[in-house]
C-alpha cells in the first residue's frame, strides 16, 4: 500500500502546515454552509485531502455519496475513451456527440441529483486549469442555474487559467508549500511506525528528503517509503530529478549562451506541453541557478520575476521579462 494513501488526512487536524485555510474550512463545516471555492496552490501541499476532510465534515457517512469529483486533466487528456471507460460516466456517455457536449450533459446530469440528507452537495474539480474555455464557459452557465443545490470546488496549480467568470463566483484560498520543519516532523512520525529496530534511513537522509520534496509533502512521503522499503537513501537528488528539471537547464544554458529565442521557447514548452504554472517554471529554473551556478545577480532576478508573476496576468509574459534579464546577467 502506498504510504501517500496509508497517511492520507481523514479529520482538518491531519493536514499539516495550512492552519489558516483549515480554519476556513472548519469554519465553513461548524455553519453547514460555503461559497464556491478556489484552492491554488503547489503540488502535494493538501488540496485533495482538504477536499475530502470537508466532505466528511458536511455530510459525515454520506460524504462519498453527496460528493462528485471530476479528474479534469485525464477527461481532457484522454477524451470520450476516458468516458468510455469509466464506469461513472459509461452509462450517460453519448457516442455520438463530441467531449463538450458530453462534459455539458455529464455535469447537468450529476448537479440534477438531489443530494442526500443535504441542502446541497459538492462538485469538485481536480486539476481545473485543465478545463478547455468552452468548458469553463458552460460550467459557469450550470453555476448560475444549480447555486442553490451545488457548491462548485476547484483545485489548480494554476489559477491564472480560470476565466475571471468563475473565479469571481468563488473563493480563493491558497495552500503554501509545506514548512521544512513540518515535513521533517511528519517523516520523523512516519519513520518511527514502519520501522522496527534501527532505521535504515539516518536524519541526515530525511533532511535530504526535505531538500528534494521543496514543500511538497506528498513526494516527500513516497521518497521515504521508496528509500525503507529499498534499504538505499543515497543519491536521492539524483534518482529525483526530472524531466522538466532538464528542460529549465537547457532553457538556461540557452540564455548563457545568448540564444534568447530558444531559451523562451524552451520555458514555454514547460508550461504548454508539460502543464505547468509560470511559478513552477520559474520554480525549475531557480532548482538550477542553485545547483549549476549559485550567481547572486541569477537569484535577484529569479526573487524578482517571483514577486511580478504574484501579481501579474499574463506569465508568458513574465516568462520573457525573465529571460530579458537573465541575459543581461549572463552578458
Amino acid at each position: 500500500m502506498l504510504w501517500i494513501e496509508k497517511y492520507r488526512p481523514v479529520t482538518f487536524p491531519e493536514i499539516l502546515g495550512q492552519e489558516q485555510v483549515v480554519q476556513h474550512l472548519s469554519s465553513f463545516a461548524a455553519c453547514g454552509t460555503l461559497p464556491h471555492l478556489i484552492m491554488t496552490g503547489p503540488h502535494g501541499t493538501g488540496k485533495s485531502a482538504a477536499v475530502e476532510c470537508l466532505a466528511r465534515a458536511l455530510y459525515h457517512d454520506n460524504w462519498d455519496l453527496n460528493t462528485s469529483i471530476f479528474p479534469v486533466s485525464d477527461l481532457f487528456s484522454q477524451g470520450k475513451s476516458f468516458l468510455e471507460q469509466d464506469d461513472r460516466y459509461a452509462h450517460i456517455y453519448q457516442k455520438n456527440q463530441s467531449l463538450i457536449v458530453n462534459f455539458k450533459y455529464i455535469l447537468k446530469s450529476y448537479a440534477s441529483m438531489r443530494p442526500l440528507d443535504a441542502e446541497f452537495k459538492l462538485m469538485v474539480f481536480e486539476d481545473a486549469h485543465a478545463l478547455t474555455r468552452d468548458a469553463q464557459q458552460a460550467l459557469r452557465r450550470i453555476m448560475e442555474r444549480t447555486s442553490n443545490t451545488c457548491r462548485f470546488i476547484f483545485t489548480t496549480t494554476n489559477p491564472s487559467a480560470i476565466i475571471p467568470a468563475i473565479s469571481s463566483r468563488c473563493l480563493p484560498l491558497f495552500f503554501a508549500p509545506s514548512g521544512q520543519d513540518i515535513i521533517l516532523s511528519h517523516l520523523l512520525d512516519i519513520r518511527a511506525k514502519e520501522t522496527a529496530g534501527s532505521p535504515v534511513c539516518s536524519d541526515d537522509d530525511l533532511d535530504l528528503i526535505v531538500q528534494a520534496a521543496s514543500g511538497d509533502m506528498r513526494r516527500a512521503i513516497l521518497l521515504l517509503q521508496a528509500a525503507l522499503q529499498s534499504g538505499r537513501c543515497e543519491d536521492l537528488l539524483t534518482h529525483t530529478s526530472s524531466e522538466n528539471a532538464t528542460i529549465a537547464l537547457q532553457a538556461l544554458n540557452a540564455l548563457r549562451d545568448g540564444d534568447m529565442r530558444g531559451g523562451i521557447r524552451r520555458m514555454e514548452s514547460l508550461m504548454i506541453d508539460y502543464g505547468l504554472s509560470g511559478s513552477e517554471v520559474l520554480y525549475e529554473a531557480r532548482t538550477i541557478v542553485q545547483k549549476e551556478y549559485n550567481h547572486p545577480a541569477l537569484a535577484i532576478a529569479l526573487a524578482d520575476a517571483e514577486n511580478r508573476m504574484m501579481h501579474a496576468n499574463n506569465e508568458y509574459i513574465q516568462l520573457g521579462a525573465f529571460a530579458t534579464g537573465i541575459l543581461d546577467v549572463f552578458s
